[in-house]
C-alpha cells in the first residue's frame, strides 16, 4: 500500500515539475529575441514539445506544426549572414540575432543577424549575405562564397568613403545585388541627415531636388535677425583627424592666413588645433557655435560622390553658415544660396566672401531663409528612417526582394571619381 502511495506521489510530482519547466521555457522564448544559439537550436530540434515561438513585433505565436517545416519558419524570419567580420562598421552595431532591431524599436524585427555560416546548414539558405566594404575589397576569390542561390541578395555595406577604399579591379563586377552605403542611389542609404518640407514630408536628400528659389522664400523674422547679431567670430572648425585624403588641413591653414588679412580668425578645436571643446560637453559646444560664430567648416576627409557626413548637419542645426569641402554635389543636400563651397571658390575668394557677409548683416541673414521652409534631421531620430531598421524593412518588401538586380559595373559605380 505504501509503495503504491509513494509511486502516486512521485508520479504527481513529476507531472507538476514537467509542466513547470514547460511553462518557464515558453515564458523565456516569448519574452526574449533569439540569439544565434537559440535560433540554431530551434532549427535543429524536431520541436517534440508544443513550445510556442513568439514574434516580438506582432505577438503572433506560431505553434509546433508550423515549425516542423523548416521552410515555413524561414518565410517568417529573414536571415542575414555577415560574411566579413562582425566587428567592422556597420556590422558592429547590428547586434546578434534580433537584438539590434528590437533595441531600436524597428517596424520590422523579424530579421536575424549572425556571423555563423553553419547556422542554417548551407549558406545558400540565407536571405542576405552582407559584406563590409573595406574588408571585401581586399578579399581573394577563394575567400568569397563559392556557391549562391538566385533568390538571395549579396549586399555591399560601407559607411567609409571610396576615396579611402577604392576597388582597383573588376573582380566584384556582377557580384553584388544591393548596396548599403552613403550613396543616394543605394538600396539602403547610410547617411546622416533627412530633409523635410514645411508640411513635415520627407523630401530628401535625393539626386534631383526641387528646391524653392531663394528669392521666393519668406524672409526671416526680426527676432531671428537679432539673434544672429550676437555673433562675434568668423569661423570655427571641430576636427580630430589631422591626416586625410582630401587635403582639407592644408586648405584650412591657407584660409586662416587669408582671413587674417581682414582681421578675421579661424578657430580650430580638437586634436588638430589649439582650442578645445570636449565631446562630453557637446551641448555647450553647439550653443557656442550658435551664439558666437558666423561660419562653420564642414570639411570632409575625402572626396566621393554623395559623401556628406554629420559635419554638414552640425552647421545647419546650429545656425551657422556651412562652408563645405567635399566631393558631393551639394545641391542634393541644400538649396543654393545657403552655403559656401570652398573647393569651387578657392581660399582668396572664400575669405573675401566671408568678410563681405560678416560686414552686411542683411545679406548674411538671407542665408537662413531656408529655415522657414525646410528642416534637417538625423536619420536616427525615428525607427522608420534608422539605417538598421531600413535594412530589415527592405527584406520585408516583397517587390524589392523579387526584383532581379545585379550591379554589373560595380567598380565604375563605386570608384567615383577613380582613385586607383
Amino acid at each position: 500500500m505504501r509503495a503504491i502511495l509513494s509511486a502516486k506521489i512521485f508520479f504527481c510530482c513529476s507531472i507538476v515539475t514537467i509542466f513547470f519547466l514547460l511553462y518557464m521555457s515558453i515564458k523565456e522564448f516569448t519574452n526574449r529575441p533569439y540569439s544565434n544559439e537559440q535560433v540554431k537550436q530551434l532549427l535543429e530540434r524536431k520541436l517534440e514539445t508544443s513550445t510556442f515561438w513568439s514574434d516580438s513585433t506582432s505577438d503572433v505565436k506560431i505553434a509546433k506544426s508550423d515549425f516542423n517545416n523548416t521552410n515555413s519558419a524561414k518565410k517568417q524570419m529573414k536571415y542575414i549572414l555577415q560574411w566579413t567580420s562582425a566587428r567592422n562598421v556597420p556590422f558592429i552595431y547590428m547586434g546578434v540575432g534580433q537584438e539590434g532591431f528590437n533595441s531600436r524599436n524597428c517596424p520590422h524585427t523579424n530579421c536575424i543577424v549572425t556571423a555563423d555560416r553553419n547556422l542554417l546548414g548551407d549558406v545558400k539558405k540565407f536571405d542576405v549575405i552582407a559584406f563590409s566594404g573595406p574588408e571585401v575589397i581586399r578579399m581573394f576569390h577563394r575567400s568569397l562564397p563559392q556557391d549562391r542561390s538566385e533568390k538571395q541578395k549579396y549586399v555591399f555595406a560601407s559607411i567609409e568613403s571610396s576615396h579611402y577604399y577604392p576597388i582597383c579591379s573588376n573582380r566584384l563586377d556582377n557580384f553584388f545585388n544591393w548596396t548599403w552605403t552613403f550613396r543616394l542611389d543605394s538600396e539602403v542609404r547610410w547617411g546622416y541627415m533627412l530633409i523635410k518640407d514645411s508640411n513635415n514630408n520627407t523630401i530628401g536628400p535625393k539626386k534631383i531636388m526641387h528646391w524653392m528659389k531663394l528669392q521666393d522664400m519668406e524672409p526671416i523674422s526680426d527676432e531671428f535677425k537679432s539673434k544672429l547679431r550676437t555673433k562675434t567670430k568668423a569661423a570655427a572648425w571641430f576636427v580630430s583627424n589631422c591626416f586625410d585624403k582630401s587635403g582639407r588641413m592644408n586648405y584650412a591653414m591657407d584660409l586662416k592666413k587669408q582671413l587674417g588679412k581682414y582681421g578675421l580668425e579661424l578657430d580650430i578645436y580638437g586634436d588638430c588645433g589649439t582650442l578645445t571643446c570636449p565631446r562630453d560637453k557637446q551641448d555647450d559646444c553647439d550653443r557656442m557655435l550658435d551664439k558666437t560664430y558666423y561660419f562653420y567648416l564642414s570639411f570632409e576627409n575625402s572626396f566621393s560622390e554623395d559623401y556628406v557626413t554629420e559635419k554638414l548637419l552640425h552647421a545647419l542645426r546650429n545656425n551657422v553658415v556651412p562652408v563645405v569641402y567635399g566631393g558631393a554635389n551639394y545641391t542634393r543636400f541644400m538649396p543654393n544660396g545657403i552655403y559656401l563651397n570652398a573647393r569651387e571658390m578657392g581660399t582668396q575668394k572664400l575669405a573675401a566672401k566671408m568678410n563681405q557677409l560678416i560686414s552686411d548683416p542683411e545679406k548674411y541673414a538671407d542665408y537662413f531663409k531656408w529655415k522657414r521652409h525646410y528642416t534637417y534631421h538625423s536619420l536616427h531620430e525615428s525607427p522608420e528612417t534608422d539605417e538598421y531598421c531600413r535594412f530589415c524593412a527592405i527584406l520585408n518588401d516583397e517587390q524589392m526582394v523579387k526584383r532581379t538586380s545585379v550591379i554589373k559595373n560595380f567598380r565604375d559605380w563605386w570608384d567615383s571619381p577613380k582613385f586607383c
